[in-house]
């Protein structure tokens, strides 16, 4: 459903129509009516380039229409009719009031881009942190999301050909749902728009930051076959990809599909030096064996020396002395278990059919398709005696109480990857209906479609039999709980075989799944005619359910598993109903407006709930090659089904900081052991009655297209939203409750009774882990208000040497100036911008050069990012940039062979001030330089 002209003239009929999708989740679909030409590029600001505003002047707006680079600029009367991505009704040209940005399917690869989610992660609007399939110790190490704006993944409503998918059926960071841009395959894909700011008027709930309209291909000429494969220079990753795509016509039927099978091996820890083993940054050995006198807390000396265990993870073991006795340690543990990369197996089909009817109509049908198997570690297998229970056990050999610790090697437990966990996702996202003309300006669509996400997931588990193996049979257990076992040091001491270990290796199943179904009808067309044009018009109105479930493996807490707790399964769904309408309307020449409103009712665990949205703005032209542009919207979101469905949600953080034992330590925060510690503290959250989220967002910018070859743009933009869904934030409450424990706050004030209450700590006397927080309990709120602006910039340059062929330069910068989050109304209001306590991206530039000369297309993207705060919060990490450069050789006219690396410098962002594994976690990959190289060929 493209914004520019398609080859086609039979498809004039439904040229609006297909511009209005099921579910009022039409983004930037049209079909056009040009002469019977190849189909065109994108916009102007498209041309060779990277991501694109396509809402340049009127009159420049088809420059780019030519496939060759030196055509003569187009006029008025060559424009055709397209869609506004952020609008339900056809324009000439592809002006709007609020700006889009365009990437076009043939410049993934050519830009540097591993994959799709890469792509789109690389946006200047994406300034949020996000965890995914690359974060490693992450709720959804087999999904990638966005966060356009920095305003979560949950803000930014993600659509395929304008239609909704269903979420990913496990929350992200266990609370909010989201859509996964991680299994989205490129073989079908006609380019991706990006409509940053509110835009519920258009699409309902959700679109709070943001649109995303991944738009698959709608003609393909021939059958072309696509072949790539590449891997890192430092190891790990090798990877493969495969596609196939074509299209058809046999009379009053057509039709496109396209197939993608890919694989990648993961990427380890102890693959890269700098994280391969923890003790040459300075790290005391981790404790391979340990065992304790749980009275005194010291270590008791092994028994041979750690002789027994020297050949674990790699010959690392030994015996190490510490402040608190001897242990035997190694600095391998993690970097042998943990991957940085995930290893992917996926096969990915795509299609569209259409059935002619005659008279204007037809009949269509698409379809989405996907299958992955991924696979991750983040630690492998371990044991603390009694975990479950007090932590220490009497041994009636020594008549000590004692705690005995094991890391399982790769050496014991056989192959690394035997303790993978393993995602298995299956998706579909199918739509069928009609659509054609209802009158001579008017067309229309009715549809029905499903969409449907099922996640399986295998965890590896130690059985509750391995305390038994280790220490023996159970003789009984003293009036005050503990447990007596007759233990031998020398079986602690001792490798454990393949086969004792298989004997005591189990594993844990769950089953989590999403859906979306609706139906939807829509019409748009020209209402009235003014003295300036004709007053067009959309409406809509759709009506859908969607669900989740999430069940986890019922022998969970019930003894069969070594210390597991008891999981919670999630069911819930919800209805939806939405009526909208679109007015776009020129009031001069020189002025046009645009307005738009939309009712949606949820109905969702008994309750009825509707929101009224409405969006306003206006496109003035003082002269043809300048456009000014205003828009206001408003925007709401239903709470997420996980946060109304789940009553009580148990997981950990990926990292905490005991503020309350580190101002115990009397040491800086810098140096406190107590910092970042990862894992994290377990939590429990429990639900709560939540409002639906209210937003607004205001847009006010330029665009200047002097000549076909020159753009430049400038847009200012805010959003604000009011009564935010979202946890509450563990980490205040563990600095509340360091400040109430030592007195810098009132111990008896309402904000230290509640966070002293939400802490759950050992006894300061325990015998195990004494005084270490054990639990912290949230539950989701309606925070007072989240509120950030900023500004965007873009400029795109083409000029023609004579001998040196064609140059396009395209750079793209965007600039958050204040970011606000108050979680009461009586908070401190302060811009965080420019602080410590600001986690994202402040500011991120992409650039681009490409040169065109004869059978060669050469680019070099690079990317800077800002600084971000070290992970001891005392300082920044410098701003940081990346390069990428392909190199593309028209071998025939049907054959193509390319070279792409990413990273071309083979840096790797590192962070002096965190812990293992050494590198900031979840904004930049440790993976140093990739390459690839590729083979194009259409039959």
């Amino acid at each position: 459903m493209p914004l520019t002209p398609t080859v086609d003239p039979a498809l004039r009929a439904i040229a609006l129509a297909a511009t209005l999708t099921c579910l009022g989740s039409t983004l930037a679909l049209a079909q056009t009516t040009p002469s019977p030409a190849p189909a065109s590029p994108a916009p102007a600001s498209a041309a060779a380039s990277e991501p694109t505003r396509t809402a340049a002047p009127r009159t420049k707006s088809a420059d780019a229409a030519s496939s060759t680079p030196n055509a003569a600029p187009a006029t008025d009367k060559t424009l055709s009719t397209v869609v506004v991505t952020g609008s339900r009704i056809s324009r000439i040209g592809s002006e709007g009031p609020s700006p889009v940005t365009v990437l076009k399917g043939e410049d993934l690869d050519r830009l540097g881009y591993r994959n799709v989610s890469d792509a789109l992660s690389g946006l200047t609007q994406n300034t949020g942190f996000t965890q995914g399939e690359d974060f490693g110790n992450t709720f959804t190490p087999a999904a990638n999301a966005i966060s356009l704006r920095g305003l979560g993944p949950n803000h930014t409503l993600v659509l395929v050909n304008g239609r909704r998918v269903a979420d990913y059926p496990s929350p992200y960071n266990g609370s909010v749902n989201f859509v996964n841009i991680a299994n989205i395959p490129s073989a079908l894909i006609d380019r991706i728009e990006t409509l940053s700011g509110g835009a519920s008027a258009i699409y309902g709930s959700d679109a709070i930051a943001g649109v995303v309209n991944i738009v698959l291909k709608r003609h393909v000429d021939g059958v072309t076959l696509n072949l790539r494969a590449g891997a890192s220079q430092q190891g790990g990753g090798e990877n493969a990809r495969a596609q196939l795509t074509g299209g058809f016509e046999a009379g009053a039927l057509s039709g496109v599909y396209g197939v993608e099978l890919s694989g990648r091996q993961p990427i380890w820890s102890r693959q890269r030096d700098f994280m391969a083993d923890t003790t040459l940054q300075g790290a005391a050995p981790s404790v391979v064996i340990g065992r304790r006198d749980a009275s005194s807390g010291r270590y008791l000396a092994p028994t041979d020396g750690c002789d027994a265990g020297s050949g674990l993870f790699q010959g690392s073991t030994s015996a190490y002395s510490s402040r608190s006795g001897v242990y035997c340690g190694s600095g391998r543990t993690s970097p042998s278990f943990w991957t940085t990369q995930t290893g992917n197996r996926s096969v990915q089909a795509a299609g569209a059919l259409t059935y002619a009817l005659g008279n204007g109509l037809e009949l269509f049908a698409e379809g989405q398709f996907g299958w992955a198997h991924t696979e991750n570690n983040t630690r492998g297998p371990s044991w603390t005696s009694q975990a479950a229970g007090l932590g220490y056990f009497r041994n009636a050999n020594t008549g000590l109480l004692e705690t005995w610790t094991r890391r399982f090697s790769p050496e014991e437990i056989g192959d690394i990857d035997r303790y993978n966990r393993i995602w298995q996702d299956s998706t579909h996202n199918v739509v069928a209906g009609v659509r054609g003309d209802l009158t001579g300006t008017w067309t229309f669509e009715l549809s029905a479609s499903s969409a449907y996400y099922l996640n399986k997931t295998t965890t590896p588990r130690l059985l509750a039999s391995v305390e038994q193996l280790l220490l023996g049979p159970r003789l009984g257990t003293e009036a005050n709980g503990t447990a007596i076992y007759a233990a031998d040091p020398a079986r602690l001491f001792t490798p454990l075989t393949n086969a004792e270990f298989d004997s005591v290796l189990g594993k844990s199943r769950g089953r989590n799944n999403s859906w979306n179904q609706q139906v939807s009808a829509s019409a748009s067309g020209e209402w009235l005619k003014l003295p300036a044009g004709p007053l067009r018009a959309a409406v809509v109105a759709e009506a859908g359910t969607q669900g989740l479930t999430n069940v986890t493996d019922p022998r969970l807490g019930q003894g069969v598993f070594y210390n597991t707790t008891e999981g919670t399964n999630i069911r819930g769904t919800r209805d939806r109903f939405a009526v909208g309408a679109e007015l776009n309307a020129p009031i001069t020449r020189q002025l046009t407006a645009t307005v738009a409103g939309r009712y949606d009712r949820y109905h969702f665990d008994g309750r009825n709930e509707g929101k009224t949205t409405y969006n306003a703005g206006l496109e003035f032209r003082p002269v043809d090659s300048l456009l000014l542009r205003a828009q206001h919207a408003t925007s709401f979101r239903a709470p997420d089904m996980n946060y109304v469905f789940a009553p009580e949600t148990r997981g950990y953080y990926s990292s905490s900081t005991d503020y309350y034992r580190c101002a115990q330590s009397g040491v800086p925060l810098a140096q406190c052991d107590f910092v970042n510690v990862s894992p994290g503290f377990n939590f429990v959250r429990t639900g709560g009655d939540l409002k639906s989220e209210r937003g607004r967002s205001w847009g006010l910018g330029t665009v200047w297209q002097p000549t076909s070859s020159f753009d430049a743009s400038l847009d200012l933009w805010k959003v604000r939203i009011n009564d935010l869904v979202t946890d509450l934030d563990a980490d205040q409450v563990l600095r509340n409750e360091a400040d109430c424990r030592t007195g810098k706050q009132e111990a008896t004030s309402p904000v230290c009774v509640d966070a002293i209450s939400r802490v759950t700590r050992n006894p300061d006397n325990a015998l195990v882990r004494p005084g270490e927080v054990t639990l912290v309990r949230v539950n989701p709120i309606n925070a007072a208000r989240e509120s950030t602006w900023g500004f965007d910039l873009g400029a795109r340059y083409s000029w023609t040497l004579q001998d040196w062929g064609r140059w396009t330069l395209d750079v793209k910068y965007t600039q958050v100036q204040d970011y606000r989050y108050q979680q009461s109304s009586g908070d401190r209001d302060y811009n965080q911008v420019g602080t410590t306590d600001f986690t994202d991206w402040r500011n991120k530039l992409n650039a681009n050069l490409t040169w065109k000369v004869g059978a060669w297309t050469h680019t070099l993207a690079a990317q800077r990012n800002s600084k971000i705060p070290q992970a001891d919060e005392e300082g920044y990490l410098p701003a940081y940039w990346n390069f990428n450069g392909s190199t593309q050789w028209q071998v025939s006219r049907r054959t193509s062979v390319s070279l792409t690396v990413n990273n071309l410098f083979n840096k790797i962002r590192k962070d002096s001030t965190s812990s293992w594994p050494y590198y900031p976690v979840g904004y930049y990959f440790p993976y140093g330089r990739q390459g690839w190289i590729e083979l194009d060929h259409r039959f």
